[in-house]
């Protein structure tokens, strides 16, 4: 895997550690990657726009408005360049910043204004660093997308010892290394993944079905953080009332039967993802017309069952995907019942959640999932926004595929 010719925008923020810049650029260059920079007011302080064209050989940017590049609109220009943004050390007050999304300087402009994938280096006092004003911040840019690389342990420059020492050069460029190889190995497998997400709706007349309160906003997650790692994304998707997300393709259904032919058609695909809360069962008989109130006989409607669509993935010897992970909406023996469905349905992950709690279950933009493999192991995604837990899940997804050579 190479990293030759990756452009690496660097924005250095006002902490002693922004000196480690200028080894980090040193160690990008010999790996033949290109860099630029902005430097912050306060960053100035600690290392000098001389010294960074000097390595970089390239212009030092610091100000918005820029007489000698003003037609190129520095901050469009430069975000569209990179193919990363790295903010090294980002620091407490940079982290609040970001966190409501001001647009004061040139750097918090190109990261607002930025449409590619941003990787914080944060560094600061311990304290800072555990305050729960920073730790709230921290969930929030998780949130947003932002990728995080450290705070190690250490002795810092203050003398103190804990957690906020600024990631070595080393590290940071091992991170770097590691992200493009994962993004490369993705464009070229051409990797393909099926979402299926949302409720189904089963008429028992024309006006009358049996449903449940799947919103389908963890679904629809899932797909746009598949989408963004380079994932070819198709989501069948239930009734639902979010928007379809960009770059994804999307397809609407109605009842399970709908869905199970849309999984068909769909299939082959590298994995696969069943968020849809789809309903086990389906009338047997629906009526052409309405049923009269006064006709209405509630005994004498049969059911029967749908197929299980997570099943007749993991189990299409045909077309089975290399990884089949479904979700297991639970109220009691949360763990133990989805461990039982992992089993039953042979597929590779389960990931479990509490649909009794309103803060997590349906509807909620939050969610508190246990991810359960085949040896039973639980590892826990703390309650986070869906968008983070989703970014979570595709990170663990590709990592699986990669990293447990899954991909020929």
């Amino acid at each position: 895997m190479t990293v030759k010719n990756k452009k690496i925008l660097i924005i250095i923020g006002g902490g002693i550690a922004a000196y480690k810049s200028l080894d980090l650029i040193r160690l990008l260059q010999k790996n033949d990657m290109e860099v630029r920079t902005i430097l912050t007011k306060s960053g100035k302080e600690f290392v000098t726009p001389l010294s960074l064209s000097t390595l970089t050989k390239s212009k030092t940017f610091e100000n918005i408005f820029d007489s000698e590049s003003e037609s190129e609109i520095d901050h469009i220009a430069l975000s569209r360049w990179a193919d990363i943004i790295l903010v090294m050390p980002t620091t407490a007050n940079l982290m609040s910043k970001l966190s409501v999304g001001k647009a004061e300087d040139l750097a918090t402009t190109v990261l607002l204004a930025s449409d590619k994938d941003i990787l914080l280096a944060p560094a600061m006092n311990v304290r800072m660093w555990l305050h729960k004003a920073t730790q709230s911040n921290l969930k929030i840019l998780q949130d947003f997308g932002y990728l995080f690389v450290g705070p190690e342990k250490g002795e810092m420059a203050c003398g103190e010892f804990g957690e906020g020492k600024m990631s070595s050069p080393r590290q940071i460029f091992a991170y770097l290394k590691n992200y493009f190889y994962k993004r490369n190995l993705v464009k070229e497998k051409k990797l393909k993944a099926l979402i299926t997400a949302g409720p189904t709706r089963e008429y028992i007349d024309p006006i009358r079905y049996i449903s449940n309160e799947s919103s389908g906003k963890q679904g629809y997650e899932i797909a746009i953080a598949l989408n963004k790692l380079g994932v070819k994304t198709t989501l069948i998707t239930g009734p639902s009332k979010l928007i379809s997300p960009k770059g994804v393709k999307v397809k609407k259904i109605i009842s399970a039967d709908e869905m199970l032919n849309e999984v068909k058609k769909t299939l082959p695909v590298d994995l696969a993802v069943c968020t849809a809360a789809v309903s086990d069962f389906k009338p047997a008989d629906k009526k052409k017309n309405k049923i009269k109130k006064d006709k209405l006989n509630l005994k004498s409607i049969n059911f029967i069952k749908n197929t299980d669509i997570l099943e007749f993935i993991s189990k299409n010897n045909r077309y089975r995907p290399k990884i089949v992970a479904g979700f297991s909406a639970e109220t009691e023996n949360i763990n133990k019942n989805s461990f039982k469905k992992l089993k039953n349905k042979h597929c590779d992950l389960i990931f479990a959640n509490d649909v009794s709690k309103k803060g997590i279950g349906f509807e909620s933009d939050f969610n508190k999932i246990s991810v359960i493999d085949k040896k039973g192991k639980i590892k826990i995604f703390s309650k986070n926004k869906k968008s983070f837990i989703a970014n979570k899940i595709a990170e663990l997804l590709l990592h699986k595929l990669i990293d447990d050579r899954n991909i020929n």
